[in-house]
């Protein structure tokens, strides 16, 4: 499981500084006229924080043999794809429907910081 959640917390790491990029230069102008570059940009913002949760939660498991910490990064990986995706849609279709998905991709997010913080307690 560790191996699993580092390489996703580096290719999702990876993925979020050329998303940032792309929408920076490739896609700012359509982002700005269609009033959705904050929106990309909550999306990456909320993609690399938690894929630095991720790979975290990959070190602490080689030191803490943990179920509960496992599943938080299972959860955070959902919620990257979840909320960041939505948002990512949103603000490229301009689908407002897609900010519906968003909240399950942030409780996800939630469950995953919940997860760790139980699997920390019962284990140190």
């Amino acid at each position: 499981m560790q191996k699993f959640i580092l390489l996703s917390g580096a290719v999702l790491g990876t993925l979020s500084v050329m998303i940032g990029a792309f929408g920076a230069h490739a896609l700012k102008s359509s982002l700005v006229a269609s009033g959705r570059l904050d929106v990309f940009e909550t999306a990456v913002k909320y993609q690399f924080y938690h894929t630095l949760a991720l790979m975290l939660i990959g070190i602490l498991l080689f030191k803490i043999n943990s179920s509960l910490i496992a599943y938080a990064g299972l959860a955070m990986l959902a919620g990257i794809f979840i909320f960041s995706g939505s948002l990512y849609i949103l603000s490229i279709t301009n689908v407002g429907k897609w900010g519906a998905v968003t909240p399950f991709g942030g409780l996800f997010m939630i469950v995953g910081w919940v997860l760790l913080f139980i699997g920390l307690y019962k284990n140190l």
